[in-house]
């Protein structure tokens, strides 16, 4: 559909130097993994989903000082140059991408609809896994973090919009316990969850090793 092609031409223009791990093949991937979920449940919105998936990280919040509806007024404005949008599938989009975000392990978890579901459970997939280990540390290294730091402990039940305004150091490791590891048991949807498990397995694998090679015992 030319909605879509033409929001997938400019997304990729506008992350295409991006190297925190939100890029254009950040979004190529959320996309991919939307549709696959969705193929699993016939009465879901194709078309919100893939727009919401292109359009989530279009404007992230993290770089915006923590705002979280940047993203929601970028995609309002493009999405208002398609005569074949809808007030109503407008809506529904800015929500989803102003709202799919983990915000923090205490945060306030608004409700979706099952496409904003699929749309998160999607992004959440790819901050886990190899791709999660690979992107933690693009981002560490974009933001200037450390690896890791045996006397910065991680920050528990942290209102994610509270460290971004207050800067509380952190590190790159830190971030698995922070986000990543509690992400298995914040998806949505049953496909959603079987994606997830191996990916989970992994990142364990992954610190269980690092913590090893740390300390020179491998």
């Amino acid at each position: 559909m030319k909605v879509i092609q033409e929001t997938i031409k400019f997304v990729k223009e506008k992350l295409k130097d991006d190297s925190s791990g939100h890029d254009w093949w950040h979004i190529y991937r959320v996309w991919k993994t939307s549709k696959n979920i969705a193929n699993n449940y016939k009465n879901c919105d194709q078309y919100v989903i893939e727009l919401s998936a292109l359009l989530h990280d279009i404007a992230d919040w993290k770089d915006n000082d923590g705002d979280f509806s940047i993203g929601a007024k970028v995609s309002r404005e493009w999405l208002s140059n398609f005569d074949s949008l809808n007030e109503e599938q407008i809506d529904h989009i800015c929500f989803i991408v102003e709202n799919i975000s983990f915000k923090g392990a205490n945060a306030d978890k608004p409700v979706l609809t099952l496409e904003g579901q699929i749309v998160q459970d999607a992004d959440r997939l790819d901050a886990m896994g190899a791709m999660g280990v690979a992107r933690t540390f693009a981002y560490g290294g974009h933001k200037g973090q450390l690896i890791y730091h045996p006397e910065i402990p991680p920050i528990n039940h942290i209102n994610e919009t509270s460290y971004v305004k207050n800067n509380k150091p952190s590190t790159s490791v830190n971030h698995f316990y922070e986000k990543l590891l509690l992400l298995k048991d914040r998806l949505n949807t049953e496909y959603g969850k079987k994606l997830a498990h191996d990916r989970h397995i992994f990142m364990q694998d992954f610190l269980n090793q690092f913590y090893k090679e740390w300390e020179g015992e491998k």
